[in-house]
């Protein structure tokens, strides 16, 4: 026998004895695992009940939120309304341009270029003043793409201040998580989003298939009114992407609105017999919405002419990145005065004065203003005693179609 072998021969019993106590060592863990295998599964258990009750308060506190700011606006909203109805001498709505640059180049709009910087936001705080001094009570910032301006929420922080709803139109591609909760702290009441097809063509990029996590980010973190505007008329491909997209903005819980697509100078271009289908479909979606004051609407699907009282330049005030009045985006050129040199007299003016260009127009948010004033105050004024309106400023730079 070698020294080796006698040497493990001596070891055996010690090796056995300590090999049986690691498995007693083993089986005693294995026991007391055992035994408290119920303690821990309690204690796990109840931290996951405590962490869905503070996801549940947390989730809570949020609607909660939500629904205040909700009826908020909501009274905000019947003030503005009730104001408009008991006086015609303030603006309603005004459209202010804080840019005219946009990231995108849908070949059917005439409203930005690629190149312009930003108007200087002290200069928009003058803006924002003047129209609060004549009493404005809603004030939609747009562009271009506005979310390119880099001191937006200092603007709409501006237009709170003095009192004034706020909302945004935006194409939504710059939207992230940070970003809206960026425009919740600054106060923003509404947001509008048009989505023209479900995927992107060469006429049109705002499609659902790019913008649908936007949307999803918006349901998540926007204590502020989202409105998804689907289009239908010239350039849009397929019609039934509109419903498409209408649906889509239900489900989240947005509301849906239909627009249909002016031509280069904002007039009608009847729609065929399936988009008006679509139309009227949407148009039923959409009945606790903007909808409800979209009725003008069923004359431009048919292709008919509108009998309303355009109040253009006094009631709803266009302002261009320079600081000029205008009718509106399809009407750049008239009165084409400077906003701190507008004044009471020239609203009343345009108050009174027929627009020829109203009967087959298809600006609904002009449409929708004069609302409140269509069952009064004919328009007496004869337009040809007015300087003629002239053709739509064209902007330099600019990729899209007019």
């Amino acid at each position: 026998m070698t020294p080796l072998s006698a040497a493990r021969k001596k070891l055996r019993p010690a090796i056995v004895y300590l090999k049986r106590g690691e498995h007693d060592c083993i089986g005693r863990e294995a026991s007391r695992s055992a035994a408290r295998k119920p303690t821990v599964m309690k204690r796990l258990s109840e931290r996951v009940r405590l962490g869905c009750g503070v996801l549940r308060r947390e989730m809570s506190r949020k609607e909660i939120r939500r629904k205040l700011l909700f009826a908020h606006r909501r009274l905000r909203e019947w003030r503005m309304i009730t104001k408009g109805l008991l006086s015609t001498s303030h603006p309603v709505l005004a459209h202010l341009i804080v840019i005219r640059r946009c990231n995108l180049s849908c070949a059917y709009c005439n409203e930005f270029d690629d190149h312009s910087k930003p108007v200087p936001t002290g200069e928009l705080f003058r803006r924002i003043d003047r129209l609060a001094s004549f009493g404005t009570t809603i004030i939609t910032i747009s562009g271009g793409e506005p979310l390119l301006h880099p001191d937006l929420d200092d603007i709409i922080r501006r237009i709170r201040q003095r009192g004034i709803l706020a909302g945004l139109i935006t194409n939504g591609y710059l939207l992230t998580a940070e970003r809206i909760e960026r425009l919740n702290r600054a106060g923003l009441e509404h947001l509008q989003i048009s989505i023209d097809n479900v995927t992107p063509d060469e006429v049109s990029k705002k499609s659902l298939k790019v913008l649908d996590k936007k949307l999803e980010l918006l349901a998540e973190h926007a204590e502020f009114g989202v409105n998804i505007n689907s289009v239908l008329g010239s350039g849009v491909k397929d019609p039934e992407d509109a419903l498409t997209v209408a649906r889509r903005a239900i489900e989240l819980g947005f509301t849906s609105t239909v627009g249909i697509i002016h031509d280069g100078g904002g007039q009608l271009r009847p729609l065929g017999e399936r988009e008006r289908e679509i139309f009227q479909e949407i148009m039923a979606m959409g009945k606790r919405s903007y909808a409800r004051f979209n009725r003008f609407q069923e004359n431009i699907s048919q292709g008919l002419a509108n009998h309303w009282r355009c109040r253009a330049g006094s009631r709803y005030l266009y302002i261009c990145e320079n600081g000029l009045v205008h009718y509106c985006s399809q009407q750049r050129g008239y009165p084409a005065m400077p906003l701190e040199q507008y004044t009471a007299e020239h609203r009343r003016r345009e108050f009174n004065t027929p627009k020829p260009c109203a009967p087959r127009c298809t600006v609904s948010c002009v449409q929708q203003v004069a609302m409140l004033d269509n069952w009064r105050a004919p328009q007496k004024i004869d337009p040809a005693l007015a300087p003629s309106p002239q053709p739509l400023v064209q902007l330099t730079g600019a990729r899209g179609e007019s």
